[in-house]
């Protein structure tokens, strides 16, 4: 399938388009949005599909079939995607698949652990949707986040890694000697270990309006949606790397990027602050918070406020993305591991967490750097340290025959 011919039609303000948006977006899969509200054609389109009723999104794929509010478990199927895992028992279930995930899992297999990765949104996390990694040793031009993605993608499964993606896991918890994933759907894996590498998430700034205007003019991944801006003004939200260096690429598209920025200087690093004041698109206002989202169907304003004098002014742009920092995914976990305040997963020297058997790296890790370089060396690091766990507890059957077994008898009790 040529998913650049994935058209989908619909409206800024449908719930069920954004959230179709944020899948493909996710998944990184391109396609091209028709706002029906401003689309004639579109809008007969719809008419026509639905026997004159106005039931969105309408998903067209390019060999010609059509997908009415689909959930994202049919958006998974349609574009092929594994959404159920061959065994119900693995040596090593991996829960996310970003740096530091995929590089434990493939350091595993490589050792004969039998592992399965779970993902619930596209292979390679925050690092997959990063226009562009400059710092990752190996690449001294340079790797796109999405090819970076593949690449790692490619080499875990060359080693048997089993991978699972747009699938989201509900909970981990101990069952006996072994450990239970039990996912969204009701399904449970079982493993003699679990590694969580959850990763992170961009914060919200919880001011009114955020919420409702999310896909419809608020993003938080300027690779995802930065394209639907082309030769419009946008408003980035920040003053960090990550504001600096997607405002830089949001420069491909956007006629001019406007920086609002709570301090008086930027926090990102040396490089990123000068290569964003020398750019000609780019404008940074200092001082300044936003303190509200406004429209009807679509972001029409927004509020900034002077952090010094408290004056307010309103702005008018295309679009707005946010980058204020991360936080971590470990709702899951919440109650099962210790935590730090900041809600990262605490481990020991061996980057196991408090519940044995059960293991944590990368962004969601308390302590972790947040870099994509310390990522899989930390991935590398805990595939050792779970190969020195499982060694005493994999003897005599394998360890899924042993688990059949046990399985078998219970069910026969």
């Amino acid at each position: 399938m040529d998913d650049q011919a994935i058209r989908m039609y619909g409206t800024l303000w449908c719930g069920d388009c954004k959230r179709a948006k944020q899948f493909f977006g996710e998944q990184r899969v391109p396609y091209t949005f028709t706002d029906i509200d401003r689309d004639p054609e579109g809008l007969a389109f719809v008419e026509r599909v639905n026997d004159g009723k106005h039931i969105i999104p309408v998903i067209v794929f390019a060999d010609g079939s059509t997908l009415i509010e689909p959930s994202n478990t049919e958006l998974a199927a349609k574009l092929g995607l594994q959404l159920t895992a061959k065994r119900h028992f693995y040596d090593l279930i991996v829960v996310g698949s970003g740096p530091a995930g995929l590089t434990a899992a493939l350091y595993a297999a490589r050792e004969g652990i039998d592992t399965l990765v779970i993902e619930r949104a596209g292979v390679g996390g925050q690092a997959g949707v990063t226009e562009r990694l400059d710092n990752f040793p190996g690449f001294p031009e340079g790797i796109s986040g999405s090819e970076f993605a593949e690449r790692l993608r490619r080499q875990a499964e060359r080693f048997g890694v089993e991978i699972l993606t747009a699938q989201e896991v509900a909970g981990v918890r101990p069952a006996g000697d072994y450990r239970c994933v039990r996912m969204a759907d009701g399904r449970e894996y079982h493993a003699w270990a679990v590694l969580l590498a959850l990763g992170s998430t961009y914060k919200r700034l919880g001011v009114p309006g955020e919420d409702a205007f999310i896909g419809a003019g608020v993003h938080f991944c300027a690779t995802c949606d930065g394209a639907f801006y082309r030769d419009k003004d946008v408003l980035v939200i920040g003053g960090g790397n990550s504001a600096g260096e997607e405002s830089i690429f949001l420069t491909r598209f956007a006629r001019t990027v406007t920086i609002a920025n709570r301090s008086a200087e930027l926090s990102a690093s040396k490089v990123v602050a000068e290569k964003v004041k020398e750019h000609p698109k780019i404008t940074v206002l200092s001082n300044v918070e936003a303190t509200a989202f406004q429209g009807d169907a679509a972001l029409e304003t927004v509020v900034l406020r002077n952090r010094e004098t408290g004056e307010t002014l309103e702005t008018h742009p295309s679009g707005v993305f946010v980058f204020i920092g991360l936080r971590p995914n470990t709702a899951i976990v919440n109650g099962l591991v210790d935590l730090d305040e900041a809600g990262f997963i605490c481990t020991d020297a061996a980057l196991m967490t408090s519940l044995p058997g059960v293991f944590a790296a990368g962004d969601a890790r308390s302590g972790s750097t947040k870099q994509a370089a310390s990522a899989a060396g930390e991935g590398a690091a805990v595939a050792l340290a779970i190969r020195r766990y499982l060694e005493p507890l994999a003897g005599g059957m394998p360890a899924r025959d042993t688990f059949e077994s046990e399985m078998g008898a219970l069910a026969q009790q």
